[in-house]
């Protein structure tokens, strides 16, 4: 859980760091870190961090090809080999019925 918060926010201020990293290699004497920051347009990096966060999560998220009725089997040892973990379709008409 904290890898996907730490992912969003990172492309949340993907622009931020792009543009502190163009101004420090664009001007002549870095003016430093918070000057920087003080004169950045930072409603326009926070829409465009925000545009990019959430493009990232709808691509992820169109990328989960499992079911909600899928079965994952886990990682076990099947004649000396290692199979990895992996998920198997159940029909629904194997799946137990819940009870009204």
């Amino acid at each position: 859980m904290i890898r996907i918060v730490i992912e969003n926010i990172f492309f949340f201020l993907l622009p931020t760091f792009f543009y502190v990293i163009w101004i420090a290699f664009s001007e002549d004497k870095w003016p430093g870190l918070m000057t920087v920051l003080v004169q950045a347009p930072l409603v326009r990096l926070f829409v465009a961090g925000a545009a990019l966060m959430l493009l990232t999560l709808t691509v992820f998220s169109s990328r989960t090809y499992n079911d909600p009725n899928d079965v994952y089997v886990p990682a076990s040892v099947v004649n000396g080999k290692l199979e990895p973990g992996h998920t198997i379709h159940e029909p629904e008409s194997q799946l137990p019925k819940a009870k009204p």
